[in-house]
């Protein structure tokens, strides 16, 4: 790719996901998300493999379908109550439909198949782009329209990808995967606690994402791809080695890293709202994801050698 493709491809991702953020209608956000996609394609089909080719049309079609839905559900909206703004989204069907929608976007349960291959089917760099970047234009539109999605979806959407995220890691060799899934889980989170509390479910994603970026470029740096690398890198960079087992560590929601603050605001806000059948599930989903993120620990801390 040519350092003009480059550039056009750059501008093109940061200027989509600030046109959907700071749109106050519905076809400027389509045409945002639109704008961000086409100009992802390039990037996730540039390493000239099948699987790479694989990725890009998966990640086309899912993200197509959603833009559809999107457009179905604004369209209906502004059918019914003939209003394009985005606050405006009060037709319950539209609500729903939109909610599927940037679910789907953002690769939550249970409409997330798309992530872990895709995610598996390109580079490090690309899917740090997926899982960070990505996500941030359907998040906000979700946080716009918030008041108006019926509470039960999105906690049963939450708990689901909660349990998904933490199901599809446990079994997973591929750091690639595993790192689709934990964002699967941690996308569950923000779901469910977006019901109760929109800033909570930012914050949330916010610091999701300052842990992630670190992980990805450090196994970028490392070629880290699977489960055995791991076990061989720390001769090369201990610190770096163990630098990602404290932020997995830290993603899974342990105490007393920063991954711990967001997850028990969010079950106190639970507790508070006499929500404890949820939160003491949000608990149970939270070990199963555990077990993964302390295999990895595991790994790294037990095979590395003490440091003379």
């Amino acid at each position: 790719i040519t350092p003009t493709a480059i550039t056009i491809i750059t501008l093109s991702i940061i200027m989509g996901t600030i046109l959907t953020m700071s749109s106050s209608n519905w076809l400027m956000a389509w045409i945002g998300l639109e704008l961000n996609m086409l100009a992802t394609l390039p990037i996730i089909s540039k390493p000239k493999t099948t699987r790479a080719s694989e990725a890009t049309i998966k990640y086309f079609l899912t993200q197509a379908i959603a833009s559809a839905m999107m457009l179905l559900s604004s369209t209906t909206n502004a059918w019914q109550t003939g209003n394009w703004d985005i606050l405006e989204l009060k037709n319950k069907f539209s609500t729903t439909i939109m909610a599927l929608s940037l679910m789907m976007k953002m690769g939550a349960a249970p409409v997330h198949f798309w992530l872990p291959e895709v995610l598996q089917g390109t580079t490090l760099q690309t899917a740090l782009l997926i899982t960070t970047w990505q996500k941030l234009a359907p998040i906000t539109l979700m946080y716009m329209i918030s008041n108006n999605i019926q509470p039960a979806l999105l906690m049963s959407a939450g708990v689901l990808s909660m349990v998904v995220g933490g199901l599809g890691g446990i079994n997973q060799t591929q750091l690639r995967k595993t790192m689709a899934y934990s964002s699967i889980n941690n996308l569950g989170w923000t779901i469910m606690i977006m019901a109760l509390s929109p800033n909570l479910a930012i914050m949330n994603i916010t610091i999701y994402i300052i842990m992630t970026t670190p992980v990805f470029l450090m196994m970028k740096n490392t070629s880290m791809k699977t489960l055995q690398n791991l076990t061989t890198t720390w001769t090369t960079s201990t610190a770096m080695t163990l630098s990602i087992a404290l932020l997995m560590l830290s993603t899974s929601g342990l105490p007393p890293f920063t991954g711990f603050m967001p997850k028990m605001l969010a079950l106190n806000e639970l507790i508070t709202q006499k929500l404890t059948t949820l939160a003491t599930l949000a608990i149970m989903t939270s070990l199963i994801s555990l077990l993964f993120y302390l295999r990895i620990a595991y790994l790294i801390m037990m095979l590395t050698p003490p440091m003379t």
